[in-house]
């Protein structure tokens, strides 16, 4: 079951409020002698996290199914990055990773118990069995808090984001189990940032239209970091780009600060033409743009010194120079302990945490 965007927590009708997890979305299946961990787009996930592959088997009775997220919990929070660092294809390199860093199950929501579905069980009673599921089960398999107060809920979008996590899920107390449709509600941190438009990339359908673009920031020792891409435009504004973007690609490498990333040689994730192992062999050739243009976009929250997500264009911004455009313009996100969300709730109305 999926959610779609809300702008802000429901005032009105009866939900059940959890935070929104940044990890990989998982379904375990428990049967009488294995686990099998499916991902979102049904693919298997067992080999690339072996440390829960055990966990589940000797924790979860047999004949259930969960819901949930598979996160990586540190100090200093959620590490959405160590997750994917995870999909490699060399099991030893999966084994040295989930020793060092182990993952962690959240579970949200109980699809079958005892063998039996429970997809056309309202949402409260779908909770109040996996609460009782997870009575005796211990880290790293923990239940999701939960509260139906409002203005808690409201509370958990502010402190929560400080330990990683995504925002606020809403779910329809007396809403089934509805896979493939958007039927909760996720609410989101949105701000908004001026980049710089360094350089972008031409749309799929040829190079008469504009794929992307390309974002920087300078840092305090004013060196221009690439932070992202913004790239939801209509054709015919994907057209219109590449016809402004003309006059700024003339001599635009022989002064650009990523001009060194321009070749063929560049290899760093980092890098806008960079590949990585998940570009899957995309092209992510670029053309680099004179520095004058700045826009703003809209984003939810950092994963480091780059944009979690990729961002959605508001408007230029010709009244701002490029100079000013530096990491110092966004919010900083008080850090907030891991341990103190797994344990926001003890109660049927609150949530609890296994173990």
């Amino acid at each position: 079951m999926l959610a779609k965007i809300a702008e802000e927590i429901p005032h009105d009708g009866d939900f059940l409020f959890e935070p929104k997890w940044d990890g990989f979305r998982a379904i375990v299946f428990r049967g009488a002698k294995d686990v099998f961990i499916q991902s979102r787009d049904l693919r298997p996930l067992d080999r690339y996290f072996p440390d829960l592959h055990g966990v589940l088997l000797d924790q979860l009775p047999s004949g259930v199914v969960v819901d949930g997220e598979i996160v990586m919990p540190t100090a200093h929070g959620l590490d959405f990055g160590g997750l994917q660092m995870r999909l490699h294809p060399a099991a030893s390199r999966v084994a040295m990773l989930a020793k060092a860093n182990p993952a962690a199950f959240v579970a949200f929501d109980l699809l079958e118990f005892d063998r039996k579905s429970l997809l056309d069980v309202p949402q409260q009673e779908r909770r109040v069995r996996l609460e009782k599921l997870f009575r005796k089960i211990r880290r790293p398999l923990y239940l999701t808090p939960m509260t139906r107060d409002r203005d808690l809920a409201v509370d958990w979008l502010k402190r929560f984001e400080g330990a990683g996590l995504d925002g606020v899920i809403a779910k329809p107390a007396a809403a089934t189990y509805q896979p493939g449709k958007r039927a909760m509600f996720k609410i989101k941190h949105v701000r908004t940032a001026d980049c710089v438009v360094a350089g972008f990339r031409w749309h799929k359908s040829g190079k008469d239209a504009v794929g992307s673009l390309l974002l920087g920031l300078y840092d305090d020792e004013r060196t221009l970091q690439h932070v992202g891409v913004t790239s939801a435009f209509t054709m015919e504004m994907r057209k219109q780009l590449a016809k402004e973007f003309a006059p700024l690609r003339k001599k635009a490498l022989e002064q650009h600060p990523w001009r060194a990333w321009a070749g063929a040689e560049a290899q760093s994730s980092r890098m806008p033409g960079g590949q990585s192992r998940w570009s899957a062999g995309k092209d992510l050739s670029w053309e680099p743009l004179r520095i004058e243009r700045v826009c703003e976009v809209k984003y939810d929250h950092m994963e480091g010194d780059r944009f979690r997500h990729g961002t959605v264009f508001q408007r230029w911004r010709p009244d701002k120079k490029p100079k000013d455009c530096r990491y110092d313009q966004l919010e900083v996100t008080p850090a907030y302990e891991l341990e103190k969300v797994f344990g926001a709730g003890a109660s049927s109305s609150r949530g609890r945490v296994g173990g």
